[in-house]
């Protein structure tokens, strides 16, 4: 798994960090931030490799939404850039990853002590692996939405700094803490963003109280105003919005729909298993009324993922998320555990990385309408959940949501890796920043001829791109 051997664990904290600084004349931050692609780089071909198990008429929606921009295009290309990773000298300083760390992949939500929290909030890529694939991923998209931003060279090299220097400092100030202080360590958004609006100027301060507000104000009661209609039976029903959104009922024939809606309560019941029990106790509280299938992401579309509505006894709706889980597209490039579900794969990670998951989150397993076994994870389809929009950043903007992200990725790597190892690794100068901002920049320039090599491919009609791409 991703933790230390036991035999690191026994070793005094002075000795685990001297081992760290040995670790970095066996591998210098120069060769493991280099990049050179490989002769046989073929970025759309592994993009073409995983549609086999992705549903068919979806896929061209994937390709839309990745061809819309180089930030996009991105997001999607996590298993090119693992595929790259793969091939580049490594730290051999191991953590659980998020496997897709890019900068989109950060945002709001709400604990279950009902605070709003700032932290990674996407795990399907989870896997343990090299620390720095994690930084890598991140710094880079920082630089490649600085390049569609229309930023400067020198104000993407100054954000791609400040990310890697708040991650150094930050390890190397959780080295110092004790592991209860480290396990608990998360950022409080309200507060948080509170500091970031005395150091900006009067347009983004408002952006960010509307980006907080606006989080608080998404739930399940939210997403049942925006996505059900009321029935001629005065039930709720998911609204028809294809190909974003379609009912069960719209999907398949009315006897392979009922078939849907009994196996969806079966699958219910299975994932309930995978609850702590007060949440099973509150769980039951919710009848099953609903579902449907919903696009999702940009990377994730043509994965199978499914909204599904309940209600209590006095009205109250909430909605879950079923969305289905592969094996990580780092699963193929790094020696890791082995698991029977790939949800429970993503459940596990997620709660290791995060100072607080949803209430909600377990995962269940089971055969599609096609026969195919399937895994799935669970979690509430809208909690408080809110994510920047990063289009519109300015330079100091992103410089101060690069610096966050990286914060809460370095308190992620401390609770699933050896932090006092890792500190000595990254040492107190500049020198790591200094590497990565490097490699930073030269990836998203590799990015961006992917990009320019999937529009080609578009144009040239060898990929077929749906004009959909809302959502």
């Amino acid at each position: 798994m991703s933790r230390p051997p036991a035999a690191a664990l026994a070793d005094t904290r002075e000795q685990r960090h001297a081992s760290g600084v040995r670790q970095r004349d066996l591998a210098p931050f120069d060769a493991v931030a280099a990049y050179q692609p490989s002769t046989d780089r073929d970025p759309l071909a592994l993009l073409e490799s995983q549609a086999p198990t992705r549903v068919p008429e979806l896929v061209p929606v994937r390709y839309a939404r990745m061809a819309t921009s180089q930030t996009a295009f991105y997001r999607g290309a996590a298993l090119v850039m693992a595929d790259d990773l793969a091939r580049a000298p490594g730290s051999g300083l191991r953590t659980q990853l998020c496997g897709d760390a890019h900068l989109s992949n950060f945002g709001l939500f709400a604990t279950p002590e009902r605070r709003l929290a700032f932290d990674v909030n996407d795990f399907d890529e989870t896997y343990p692996g090299p620390f720095e694939w994690d930084v890598k991923r991140l710094v880079a998209s920082l630089v490649v939405a600085g390049r569609d931003n229309g930023f400067k060279t020198k104000h993407r090299r100054r954000i791609a700094l400040a990310c890697c220097a708040e991650y150094r400092e930050t390890v190397a100030r959780l080295a110092g803490r004790g592991e209860l202080e480290v396990w608990y360590a998360h950022i409080a958004a309200t507060e948080e963003m509170a500091q970031v609006k005395e150091v900006v100027d009067a347009s983004v301060r408002k952006r960010v109280t509307k980006a907080i507000d606006k989080a608080w104000g998404r739930d399940s009661a939210h997403a049942l105003s925006k996505l059900t209609v009321t029935g001629d039976d005065g039930r709720p029903r998911i609204v028809s919005m294809p190909p974003l959104v379609v009912p069960v009922e719209e999907l398949f024939s009315a006897a392979d729909a009922a078939r849907i809606h009994e196996t969806m309560m079966d699958r219910l019941v299975d994932y309930r298993a995978t609850l702590q029990s007060d949440r099973r106790y509150l769980l039951d509280r919710f009848d099953y009324v609903h579902s449907a299938r919903k696009v999702v992401g940009v990377g994730s579309v043509g994965t199978r993922c499914w909204i599904i509505l309940m209600r209590g006894a006095g009205g109250d709706p909430l909605f879950l998320q079923a969305k289905e889980a592969q094996p990580s597209v780092l699963a193929g490039y790094l020696d890791g555990p082995q698991y029977s579900n790939q949800g429970e794969r993503v459940v596990t990670g997620q709660r290791l990385m995060q100072a607080a998951s949803d209430i909600f989150l377990g995962w269940h397993q089971g055969p599609d309408i096609d026969g195919v076994t399937r895994d799935f994870y669970v979690r509430q389809l809208r909690d408080g959940k809110g994510s920047a929009v990063i289009d519109t950043m300015p330079p100091e903007m992103m410089t101060l949501y690069g610096r966050l992200c990286a914060r809460v990725l370095a308190q992620a790597h401390a609770r699933g890796g050896d932090r006092f190892a890792l500190a000595g690794y990254l040492g107190t100068g500049t020198e790591f920043d200094e590497a990565m901002a490097a490699f930073a920049e030269d990836y998203a320039e590799q990015s961006a001829r992917d990009h320019a090599l999937l529009r080609q491919a578009i144009d040239d009609g060898r990929i077929t791109a749906s004009a959909t791409t809302d959502g």
